[in-house]
């Protein structure tokens, strides 16, 4: 099968537009609807029924529920609201496959998804073919000034498939990674090759700098409005912290050493038994990480992942550092300084989640899609080997709570001087 997406996207705003150069808006839609909809079945490939069905923690979903929920999405909002005439396709699924729209109806509980062994991964398969024949037939029935009016929800909608895409690949790596036997996603994976080049540091100085996405192309509503913000003077590190770097911390004791963790953080690696981070396991007395491609050797210069903010935290208090800024992230990556911004790992800055001076949440239902978790949660910037291509941009704001390590989280320190 084809690799996942793994080359860094490129960095100049805005990112690349689904739309293709057909003649009519009707055929760009189509192609750029049924581009993200096969991609995504492009990455269900590799998995058996047993695969998509299994959910490995709360935080996780089935791969089956991934395809379904984002057809839903379409149903949902696209035919279920512009197309008249629309039946859905089950009058179930809404209830089974809403995620967390409260507007939008009730919903199975997202802890129980992986009792879900009805309907199958076949059935989904009918009910993904349903959703696109309807919604091609529909790009091609309605007229000119219904579609521009409805480009803003489908790219809202494309994006969405995207996210999930990526969040395909790293719940079945977690449930993999639980298995006594590690199977392969792809046997042929390779970890993305790591670009370190240049001077050790980048250096900002102290200046004010606009922050967030400026002009009318794609972005979520939590990258606006733009504001102004002091940043600096700083210096960033312009390589990723590598596995490496992190055997030292290992070694010296750090993940047992409390006056390097956050209260919070220490007793989560307490009460969770962390000594390395997810994903790496001792083999024959040697530290191996378990990937898409299955049990690997841990390769030193390789940047390092899937940690917690918490444990990034710790690092860098233990390099005598601190992580970045989301904002001082930003205004390097502007700067083109930062080696492996995008494509590798996300990484995790200090800055709390939460609205840009000014932000308002879009109205209606797909209002609940970033506002509403704008609180305990840690902002991460980037992208990862799992981003699909053309998903990342500078301005791009992910976030996860601050335990959470079963993405590809890594990290690159900063530096305030004395």
């Amino acid at each position: 099968m084809t690799k996942p997406a793994s080359a860094a996207a490129p960095l100049a705003e805005p990112s690349p537009s689904f739309f293709s150069d057909s003649t009519t808006l009707a055929g760009k839609l189509t192609e750029a609807y049924l581009a993200v909809r096969n991609e995504t079945e492009r990455r269900a490939t590799p998995l058996s029924p047993e695969d998509q069905l299994v959910q490995s923690m709360p935080d996780a979903s089935p791969a089956k529920w991934h395809r379904a929920h984002t057809t839903w999405f379409f149903e949902q909002f696209l035919l279920g609201e512009h197309c008249p005439g629309y039946t859905p396709y089950h009058p179930d699924y809404a209830f089974l496959f809403n995620s967390y729209y409260v507007s939008a109806g009730p919903r199975h509980a997202r802890t129980e998804r992986g009792l879900l062994t009805r309907p199958g991964a076949e059935e989904v398969t009918a009910y993904r073919k349903h959703v696109d024949a309807a919604v091609v037939k529909f790009f091609h029935e309605a007229d000119e000034k219904t579609l521009e009016r409805l480009v803003p929800l489908l790219e809202v909608g494309f994006n969405h498939e995207q996210q999930h895409q990526e969040l395909m690949l790293t719940d079945i790596l977690h449930a993999f990674a639980q298995n006594p036997i590690p199977p392969a996603f792809d046997p042929d994976w390779r970890f993305p090759a790591s670009a370190r080049s240049g001077d050790e540091w980048v250096t900002l100085n102290e200046g004010i700098h606009t922050i967030g996405h400026a002009g009318d192309s794609f972005h979520f509503d939590n990258e606006k409005p733009p504001h102004r913000a002091l940043v600096g003077p700083v210096k960033l590190a312009r390589n990723l912290v590598t596995n490496g770097e992190w055997l030292e911390f290992i070694e010296d004791g750090g993940y047992g050493t409390a006056t390097l963790w956050l209260m919070d953080g220490f007793a989560a690696a307490g009460n969770e038994g962390w000594q390395a981070p997810g994903h790496w396991r001792k083999v024959d007395g040697e530290w191996r990480i378990m990937t898409l491609g299955g049990l690997r050797p841990i390769d030193p210069a390789a940047p390092v992942c899937h940690v917690s903010y918490y444990e990034a935290d710790a690092f860098a208090r233990w390099a005598g550092r601190h992580l970045p800024t989301e904002m001082e992230w930003e205004v390097a990556a502007r700067a083109d300084g930062l080696n492996d911004a995008f494509g590798i790992v996300w990484q995790w800055t200090r800055s709390a989640y939460a609205p840009y001076p000014g932000y308002r949440a879009i109205e209606g239902a797909l209002g609940e899609y970033n506002g509403k978790f704008m609180v305990n949660q840690l902002v991460l910037r980037g992208s990862s080997l799992a981003t699909p291509e053309g998903h990342s941009r500078v301005t791009y704001r992910n976030f996860f709570y601050p335990h959470h390590r079963w993405q590809f989280t890594g990290l690159r320190l900063a530096d305030y001087g004395a």
